[in-house]
């Protein structure tokens, strides 16, 4: 909403200030294209610091801060910051719905696998195997 409102202000900040001013004005599709070019850049960088908070808070980090860092390191910088440095996606346990780590093989609740593992030698499998690839343990009568 914010990148909306930037956008519709600049346009009638041109329209209704800076165009009604000028003694020669310029061609009419110069009048109409300059504002919408000049509008666009405040929106898309209102809409990537919305994007940003929104975003650091789906990863559970700092919302507040790296919308700060976002919006007061100059040129751009901010962003490739926060793109390089930030976490993961956090996932919800498909048995508790708790919220975990990408990268965890269990769930630190209910320890439910992520990874489904062959009982006898460790190796992976996938949910409908029935044997396991690496031993050959019948995966039926191991559960």
């Amino acid at each position: 909403m914010l990148a909306v409102g930037v956008f519709a202000g600049v346009q009638l900040l041109f329209h209704g200030f800076v165009w009604l001013r000028e003694t020669n004005p310029p061609p009419v599709a110069l009048q109409l294209l300059f504002p919408l070019f000049i509008g666009l850049i405040p929106a898309l960088l209102a809409l990537l610091i919305g994007y940003v908070n929104r975003d650091a808070g789906r990863r559970g980090m700092s919302r507040t801060l790296w919308t700060v860092i976002v919006i007061f390191v100059p040129n751009a910088i901010g962003f490739i910051l926060y793109f390089l440095f930030r976490n993961p996606m956090q996932a919800a346990c498909p048995a508790c719905g708790s919220v975990v780590e990408p990268r965890a093989n269990y769930c630190p609740r209910c320890r439910y696998s992520f990874h489904p593992t062959c009982p006898h030698c460790k190796g992976p499998v996938r949910p409908g195997d029935a044997f396991c690839a690496n031993c050959g343990t019948d995966l039926g009568q191991a559960a």
